[in-house]
């Protein structure tokens, strides 16, 4: 046989045949006198057999391995794993389909994009993010932590905000605190106003949030919130967190 016939015989092109001879995955036959390659039934089973290997998902570094084999005793081992990460997939896949459904089921999606149901919940609930700076910026924040804080962290602290912002006196601190820290847009860490936007902050967060593990200032996520606030407002978020952890109101 020739390239075309024995691509063609087994249902792949000739580029792919050459491909397998660039990888040693198949290998290279005589060629005639008159420079055609010449390609036997061997090699039309060792290229079907690839194409069975790579149709079921082995990459080709794994179809090298078994071709190593030539008594296929591996070919077992290499299957069943093959099988338990198809498994992984498929749950993935189901759990992804699951928040894609809870995405569209909740209606109208925040203006965040797509989020956690939990965090799409919570952000129902919050202040209005046209009606304050602040506001805009902490939805941002907590978008973010929605992506990157570990799954206990964050169930907790959902949980605890979610309880809450259940409260109408909360959310009228909310947006008493979220005024304060909008007047310290362009004031300095210095700002006596900074102490009163601490204290109305605090009182909106829950109790359940307190802890007494230390918070590192100067982790790459907080630099960045800081980063992004007046230094006033940063302040206020540094004091406030310092009194989170520290026990104090």
């Amino acid at each position: 046989m020739r390239i075309g016939e024995l691509a063609a015989a087994v249902g792949v092109t000739t580029r792919t045949v050459r491909h397998y001879h660039h990888l040693g995955l198949l290998p290279e036959p005589e060629r005639l006198a008159n420079g055609y390659r010449h390609y036997t039934l061997r090699h039309a089973v060792v290229l079907a057999r690839i194409r069975r290997l790579t149709e079921l998902g082995l990459g080709l570094a794994e179809v090298r391995d078994v071709l190593v084999d030539d008594a296929g005793k591996d070919l077992v081992e290499v299957l069943t794993e093959l099988d338990e990460d198809l498994a992984r997939q498929e749950a993935e896949l189901r759990e992804r389909r699951a928040r894609l459904r809870g995405l569209l089921e909740h209606g109208e999606l925040p203006a965040e994009g797509p989020v956690s149901a939990e965090l799409a919940s919570l952000l129902s609930g919050m202040a209005d993010p046209s009606d304050s700076p602040m506001a805009a910026k902490d939805r941002d924040i907590l978008t973010l932590l929605d992506t990157a804080a570990p799954a206990e962290a964050r169930e907790r602290m959902f949980t605890a905000l979610r309880g809450a912002l259940g409260s109408p006196d909360v959310l009228a601190r909310a947006q008493e605190a979220y005024a304060l820290l909008d007047q310290l847009a362009d004031a300095e860490p210095g700002d006596p106003r900074v102490a009163e936007a601490a204290r109305a902050l605090a009182a909106c967060l829950p109790p359940e949030l307190r802890s007494g593990a230390p918070v590192d200032h100067d982790n790459a996520v907080l630099r960045a919130v800081y980063a992004d606030m007046a230094p006033a407002q940063a302040e206020v978020v540094r004091r406030v967190l310092r009194n989170l952890t520290e026990g104090r109101s």
